[in-house]
């Protein structure tokens, strides 16, 4: 077939602009690719843009987490007994214990030798006593207890509020609602820090927290997320080790 064609028309002569209009297409190929891709970049940047610059939800902190699931077990803990009953060991040495009626009536423990509390409230805030039905009167929303807490704290000592919301976890007989609404505050506290995992001299794990004193020093506490509990206290002077905190009806011997 090739011969037949070549006999009839000749050996076929090679174009000389052949290659001049394979290159032109080439060109012109990847010029419409390269405006198509100029035409789709400003959406793309501007799509990136919004990606980085739109405020999107960000996980939620470890200790925050932590302390909002103490809240939901302090919420559900129980809150019956006839006393208020509180044992710690300090620095390692010394134990305590205190009992409280919820009539207001209270009596003291050191070493084994009991003690009629007369005179003065066994509770206190910031250095003002601290009625039974003070803390009853507590509010269990975290904004509202927040707000009153910082009312009761003397002037000029607005660095007290997250210890004496501490306060409302374990040294005192706060109602659930409380407890929770306690925990639930310290968590929106930016100078309450978390520590991470911990272990008090018990051996009892917990999460270590602090935050500053009106000392300068810092106080550290271990909670049991699961219970509700506080497990020890240090301020870097002295350490309690959280035996006993809740409602008994066994009552001081």
């Amino acid at each position: 077939m090739d011969e037949l064609i070549r006999e009839l028309y000749g050996k076929p002569q090679p174009d000389p602009h052949a290659q001049t209009r394979v290159w032109r297409r080439v060109t012109a190929r990847r010029r419409r690719r390269r405006l198509s891709w100029l035409a789709v970049a400003p959406a793309v940047a501007a799509a990136l843009a919004f990606f980085l610059l739109v405020p999107r939800e960000q996980p939620m902190q470890p200790g925050r987490r932590i302390l909002l699931t103490a809240a939901t077990s302090a919420a559900s803990a129980a809150s019956q007994g006839t006393y208020w009953h509180v044992k710690k060991l300090h620095d390692g040495a010394r134990q305590t214990e205190l009992w409280v009626t919820r009539q207001g009536r209270a009596w003291t423990a050191e070493q084994g030798r009991v003690t009629r509390v007369t005179g003065r409230s066994p509770f206190s805030m910031a250095g003002r006593d601290l009625t039974y039905e003070e803390i009853q009167a507590l509010p269990a929303d975290p904004g509202e207890l927040r707000e009153r807490v910082a009312a009761m704290l003397p002037a000029g000592s607005e660095g007290l509020l997250a210890d004496a919301l501490s306060g409302l976890l374990w040294t005192k007989p706060s109602p659930p609602g409380v407890r929770a609404a306690a925990y639930r505050a310290l968590a929106d506290l930016p100078e309450v820090r978390y520590l991470g995992p911990a272990t008090d001299e018990r051996g009892r794990s917990g999460s270590a927290f602090s935050f500053g004193l009106s000392s300068g020093s810092r106080r550290t506490l271990i909670i049991d997320p699961r219970t509700s509990q506080v497990l020890s206290s240090e301020d870097g002077t002295r350490s309690e080790l959280v035996l006993v905190a809740g409602w008994t009806d066994e009552g001081p011997h």
